[in-house]
């Protein structure tokens, strides 16, 4: 797991800038998608990571693990279907960390099976993958601001979105609590033993003989 290792917080510099691209990038995409352009309107619908850094979030996956990123700007206004849009608008982002720490452990497998990586590469890969897993389960997490909080707010009806609005400003608060007594980590870090075993199932399926 991830670690205060010099070289593993190190690795997690161009790691964390991979990770949080594509999740910004998949945000404003899926926005275009459902017909709003306030992302590409802001120049943010791109892969140019220094446009997707926020400091405390970026600090926070450096020192342990999970965070996030400057928000790609969203106007759900003008999405075409509201709720549908700012459901899977909220999604992309985990989704594309998701599928990047998939293909990530899929590409492990491949070449330390064949003994064809080793070193600060096959450190790098690692600190990848679980970089990209970890930030996709805590962006789920339904406190705002992230992304989990906008998917639960796409269920709810009026009447639960006025109480879920009323909590809604005490909510930084809640997460640095959540963070600094551990209680965040007790609920990420199981989550992610599941998920990597479901990767490591469907890659024995995919490659049975590795």
């Amino acid at each position: 797991m991830l670690g205060l290792d010099p070289i593993i917080i190190a690795l997690r510099i161009p790691a964390l800038l991979i990770a949080i691209t594509f999740h910004e990038y998949a945000h404003g995409r899926m926005a275009f998608h459902f017909g709003d352009t306030t992302a590409h309107d802001h120049r943010r619908m791109n892969l140019n990571p220094l446009n997707h850094l926020d400091p405390i979030g970026s600090l926070m996956i450096l020192l342990v693990g999970f965070g996030w990123a400057k928000p790609v700007p969203i106007n759900p206004a003008r999405f075409r279907r509201f709720k549908s849009g700012l459901r899977w608008v909220s999604f992309a982002g985990p989704m594309a960390n998701f599928i990047l720490g998939f293909i990530t452990l899929l590409l492990l497998t491949v070449l330390v099976q064949g003994g064809l990586v080793e070193g600060l590469f096959l450190q790098f890969l690692v600190v990848l993958m679980q970089l990209n897993i970890l930030l996709a389960i805590f962006n789920l997490i339904p406190v705002p601001p992230l992304d989990g909080s906008k998917i639960l707010m796409s269920f709810l009806s009026e009447k639960y979105l006025g109480y879920y609005r009323m909590v809604e400003q005490y909510a930084p608060i809640i997460l640095i609590i959540l963070v600094f007594t551990r209680v965040l980590g007790a609920i990420i870090f199981p989550l992610y033993n599941l998920v990597l075993s479901f990767y490591s199932l469907i890659i024995g399926l995919i490659l049975p003989g590795f």
